[in-house]
């Protein structure tokens, strides 16, 4: 899709369709609509009217504008009430507008979506957003396809004070929009073509686009630096696994060195604890994290932030087979800690356990993330519509929380409860990678993570249930959701000091 700012007012826009908004709940239209409506000889107010169009989020009208207009067709989408108005409505009113813009047949649109209180750089950013991933497709096996394609989108600013800040939006918008879909291609396809070795291999094109540097660590290489953890759940399969470490460097002095670390389960069939056919269908999204971390690093060189910016990805099947980790096996990891496997089906927390220590390590950054598709217990604790965010130090977990609710990904803080950290105790090694005691599975997990932190400032997303969704969302059709990618991008920013 073709991203534009469009200077022009709205009478004047070229476009097959123009795309506007008005909230729910106004007796009178906007200035914009206004003047719109004028232009059209009333007909707008006639057309909303015999609609009973309420301006409820999700509600469409469409008409001709009867040779009125450069555009031959207008499309009214609702923005829901006035006092929720915010980034997020003009997103999903966008992506709507869109989606329902191209199933009309339109090849271009021209969108103004006002929104009271939301600056122009923000409300552009959204739009530009909300085109892109409302009309975002993955068809590549489909033998039929869906030929209606909306090629083009103006983001409509008229106003010459904010042209500047509206063009700064829709780049960003590019941007954010762009990466989330470049996750969701590799969240969509199946874990026979997204290997270890593919997503090695997709790094690596990554890093030779961006001109990043990059390592990938074979399986010989992580077990002589002593990851015996990430090397005991890759053992089960015959996929050779990858460490994949990716790095940003800013060309002059970086304000902050920091670690983003994606899970990169490949396929997850539970291993010898193999889970039900049910739950291993979906297991290909179970490298979402790893998703997400590269989909960031397509974007930080078009960013060009003063952060020193580490991806690693600890990258591998959980298979299960002759050479596969048993329960009961011990495994040492990168810091030194012993692991007795509890359960062969809570592999992530391993590989993530010495990407963490690799980090704290290797790296020595100021700050890690990680994200991953860690526990069903956050499934039952948030459901499918919000992460878990769990950190320490608090300032940490509150950051990501202010960037995820700027990117419009609901997200939600998890404690790590000390008390809980009792049931990882093993009476053969220094912890156990599953918990003795009932419940309370996503703290758990998090604070098994803390283990191999090394006091370094830290945070954990679990996108268990958001990764992937079962039915059409606001801002995408079933499938991956990218999710995690506009919060890392949103949070980084923030840090460099660019709101």
């Amino acid at each position: 899709m073709k991203l534009s700012l469009e200077t022009r007012d709205l009478a004047r826009a070229r476009a097959d369709m123009l795309v506007v908004g008005r909230h729910a709940g106004q007796a009178r239209l906007g200035p914009e609509l206004q003047a719109l409506d004028a232009a059209l000889g009333g007909l707008l107010s006639r057309v909303l009217a015999v609609e009973k169009f309420e301006g409820k989020a999700g509600q469409s009208a469409h008409f001709y504008s009867d040779g009125r207009l450069t555009a031959p067709r207008v499309l009214v989408v609702g923005l829901g009430p006035k006092r929720d108005a915010g980034a997020e409505a003009v997103r999903r009113a966008a992506a709507h507008g869109a989606r329902r813009a191209r199933d009309l047949g339109a090849s271009a649109a021209a969108v103004l979506l006002p929104a009271a209180g939301v600056p122009a750089r923000l409300r552009a950013q959204a739009v530009a957003e909300g085109a892109i991933l409302g009309t975002y497709r993955f068809d590549k096996y489909l033998k039929e396809k869906n030929g209606k394609v909306l090629g083009a989108v103006a983001v409509v600013e008229p106003d010459r004070r904010q042209q500047g800040a509206a063009r700064e939006g829709v780049r960003l918008g590019e941007i954010w929009a762009q990466a989330t879909c470049a996750a969701r291609d590799l969240v969509n396809e199946p874990a026979n073509v997204v290997t270890p070795a593919s997503l090695a291999a997709r790094a690596e094109e990554i890093a030779k686009a961006g001109r990043l540097k990059i390592r990938v660590l074979e399986r010989d290489e992580c077990a002589t630096l002593g990851m015996g953890a990430f090397v005991g759940v890759a053992q089960g399969s015959q996929e050779p696994p990858k460490f994949i470490h990716l790095t940003y460097a800013p060309r002059g002095r970086a304000r902050k060195r920091i670690a983003l670390i994606g899970k990169g389960i490949t396929f997850d069939s539970g291993g010898l604890d193999l889970k039900t056919a049910d739950g291993m269908l979906r297991m290909k999204d179970d490298m979402s994290g790893a998703a997400a971390v590269l989909a960031v690093f397509q974007a930080l060189p078009r960013l060009r932030l003063p952060l020193e910016v580490h991806g690693l990805i600890a990258a591998t099947e959980n298979m299960p087979s002759g050479t596969a980790q048993r329960p009961g096996d011990i495994v040492r990891a990168l810091n030194g800690l012993s692991i007795e496997i509890g359960n062969t089906d809570a592999e992530g927390r391993l590989t993530l356990a010495d990407a963490l220590a690799y980090a704290a390590k290797e790296i020595e950054p100021d700050e890690m993330l990680d994200v991953a598709t860690l526990t069903g217990a956050v499934v039952m604790a948030l459901g499918l519509g919000v992460s878990g965010v769990l950190g320490s130090p608090d300032a940490v977990a509150r950051r990501v929380l202010g960037a995820a609710d700027a990117a419009g990904e609901r997200m939600w803080r998890l404690p790590l409860h000390e008390e809980y950290k009792e049931g990882l105790k093993s009476d053969v090694a220094d912890l156990n990678n599953i918990s003795s005691q009932r419940g309370a599975g996503a703290i758990v997990a998090g604070l098994f993570l803390r283990e191999f932190t090394a006091n370094i400032p830290w945070a954990h997303l679990d996108i268990a249930g958001t990764a992937f969704a079962e039915k059409e969302l606001p801002l995408g059709p079933k499938g991956g959701t990218g999710v995690a990618v506009r919060t890392l991008l949103t949070y980084l920013m923030r840090l460099a000091g660019r709101r």
